[in-house]
């Protein structure tokens, strides 16, 4: 095991500006992960509320898909509790185990728009829209516990055709992948996590409480545009095509899933592939300080790294960074 604290610098937030960065904190931050359950409405799955909704959704989806590269292919994969849309990335290393990203609440695909450049330079990428939630996966089964998130993304990753993969989550993805990690290993060769909230310690309270009127979809934009920037570290809320398309998505998409569980040191003990865990030393979704000592004291094989500056925007803030750790970790874990 590998603890080091990592003084980053601050050349990546400077070089791609607060457009990205408010942009990606969208999509990242677990917004309304108390709030936005509590006001769903009464439908057994995820949906979008009317078609004017759905339209104003996936205008400004197709358009932030545009700030990405083509997707070599366009997967619609079909489980148990729905069909899960996967876009390919060919990158280098064919051959080797690839990559599969997963996003932060409400934000799908689109937000790794930064990441997709440098990550591809190191292996073919699959970027997965998660069931549930804002994007183009189509969830038609309840989803009612922490084993059927696991088993919904177990059923569609067993359809890729590469016999190992690598997770790479961000926010609520990073929980998603431990979770996968923990009830369904087979296929997973490693796990990377960038500030993965509830997962190594849980939210405080004051982020729970600032959360609630920016949760609500009836509640003024500029409430989001506030808990969003706080989020970023007062960076300013910028009208974007990703970020009309999260707000879209807050708005008009009635979320259908239960509260992910914080884990036990038994469940993260007993991850025995190597994992990488990155944390914000300036997110506000967790002590990023106690997240580390946590995941260095029960994780088997991590290394675990704490960016002082960053804050739970860290894929928009260090995409180069966090490509250079990937690619290290990716090496020492072959």
């Amino acid at each position: 095991m590998n603890e080091e604290k990592e003084l980053a610098p601050n050349t990546t937030r400077s070089r791609w500006g607060k457009r990205r960065l408010l942009t990606i904190t969208a999509g990242v931050l677990t917004l309304g992960l108390v709030a936005w359950l509590a006001v769903r409405d009464t439908s057994p799955v995820g949906h979008f509320t009317s078609a004017a909704g759905h339209d104003r959704f996936f205008d400004a989806y197709t358009r932030a898909m545009r700030d990405l590269p083509a997707p070599n292919a366009t997967l619609d994969l079909r489980t148990d509790y729905g069909v899960v849309r996967v876009y390919r990335f060919d990158g280098a290393d064919p051959t080797a185990p690839p990559l599969v990203l997963l996003p932060g609440r409400a934000a799908a695909t689109p937000m790794w728009a930064d990441n997709l450049p440098t990550l591809t330079k190191l292996r073919t990428v699959y970027a997965i829209d998660l069931l549930g939630e804002p994007g183009a996966s189509i969830q038609t089964r309840p989803i009612e516990h922490d084993d059927d998130q696991a088993r919904w993304l177990h059923q569609a990753l067993r359809q890729l055709p590469e016999k190992q993969l690598y997770l790479l989550g961000v926010s609520i993805g990073g929980w998603t992948a431990t979770n996968l990690a923990i009830r369904q290993p087979d296929k997973i060769a490693g796990v990377i996590l960038l500030d993965p909230a509830m997962t190594f310690a849980g939210m405080p309270f004051r982020t729970i409480i600032r959360s609630i009127p920016a949760s609500v979809r009836w509640s003024p934009k500029s409430w989001r545009d506030d808990f969003n920037s706080w989020t970023a570290g007062g960076a300013p809320v910028e009208d974007v095509p990703v970020a009309d398309m999260i707000e879209a998505g807050m708005q008009t998409y009635a979320l259908h899933l239960p509260a992910p569980t914080e884990f036990s040191d038994d469940q993260l003990k007993s991850l025995k592939m190597p994992i990488l865990v990155l944390l914000a030393g300036r997110s506000v979704m967790h002590d990023s300080a106690a997240a580390a000592r946590r995941a260095e004291s029960v994780l088997a094989d991590a290394t675990v790294r704490v960016y002082p500056d960053a804050s739970h925007a860290i894929n928009g803030e260090y995409p180069d960074e966090i490509a250079s750790a990937t690619a290290a970790f990716l090496e020492r874990a072959r």
